[in-house]
């Protein structure tokens, strides 16, 4: 069953899904940049009180972490056009339009530091500093909303990218050891609040990707679903462990298939119950869709009607 899980887990985001996020590959650029550049970001926000999260995430996009022919050759990490304020030097590069002046820097530690100026320093960004240090969503969103990009995903690639490297663990640097406890003991109890899970479609039904540590009761507290209910939701008992790649759905399956699914051949390693999820089907209706008592184990080669 697990197996045919991860199977589909697999072949649906590839093929059949439509993910809230897309989750991006971690690469050794993109470490090596977070291990290098991570203290400097954690040393702006305690100046500054910018996330490192979302510095090291701006830094890790707008440079492609490091290696853009503006970072490597003018040190500029994080984008910054010269605008009428700049008094330093400057270089041209092609961007929303052709020869734009970009500011250059003698080394990465005065970009960093020119990107938190610039931040605390713009009328427009004032708002963002009423939010709390570790609310990198609503920095990332306010980002935008501000206008420091024109990409219209700009947030959603920066909450990506501190989901997938885990950025926001920085963001507790700067508190005072109280603060960072309480964060602490509160990621325990809800984990999600710093990389929540993306809720995925198919057969007309919203569910989610079991990961390692998950269990019903905490995926219940995220989804504000009671965990008994997912349990019964997903034709499950109370004591079944979750392993990564089990999908779990998020709401009562269906009576039958959608079409055009209409007949199963079945095939090795099915049961009933990995054909129920599959198709998001209840359990009980496959079995009476199909005339077959609680005893039946599908055989390879076997036809189940599916709807």
């Amino acid at each position: 069953m697990k197996y045919v899980f991860r199977l589909f887990a697999l072949a649906v985001f590839l093929l059949l899904v439509i993910p809230v996020a897309e989750a991006q590959r971690r690469n050794a650029r993109y470490n090596e940049y977070i291990r290098k550049y991570s203290p400097l970001a954690v040393e702006q926000m305690k100046k500054y009180k910018i996330p490192a999260s979302i510095t090291l995430a701006q830094g890790l996009l707008e440079s492609g972490a490091g290696q853009s022919t503006l970072a490597k050759k003018s040190n500029n990490h994080f984008g910054i056009k010269c605008h009428n304020t700049w008094r330093g030097r400057k270089v041209y590069y092609d961007d929303d339009a052709r020869g734009e002046c970009f500011r250059a820097y003698r080394k990465v530690e005065d970009s960093y530091e020119d990107h938190s100026k610039f931040l605390t320093s713009g009328a427009r960004y004032a708002f963002l500093f009423k939010l709390k240090q570790t609310d990198y969503k609503g920095w990332a969103r306010g980002l935008k909303k501000a206008g420091y990009a024109t990409d219209r995903s700009y947030a959603n690639r920066l909450i990506t990218i501190i989901e997938d490297y885990d950025l926001y663990k920085y963001d507790t640097k700067g508190m005072s050891k109280r603060e960072a406890r309480r964060w602490e003991k509160l990621i325990k109890k809800k984990p999600w609040l710093v990389n929540p899970h993306p809720v995925y479609i198919a057969n007309g039904l919203a569910y989610v990707v079991a990961r390692e540590g998950d269990n019903f009761r905490l995926l219940g507290g995220e989804f504000d679903i009671s965990w008994k209910k997912l349990v019964k939701y997903n034709d499950l008992h109370e004591d079944y462990t979750l392993e990564p790649g089990d999908i779990i759905y998020l709401k009562k399956k269906n009576k039958k298939a959608m079409k055009p699914y209409n007949i199963y051949v079945v095939k090795d390693g099915d049961s009933m119950h990995s054909i129920s999820q599959t198709y998001g089907i209840r359990l009980k209706y496959l079995y009476k869709m199909n005339k077959k008592d609680g005893d039946y184990i599908p055989e390879v080669g076997d036809r189940l009607r599916l709807r």
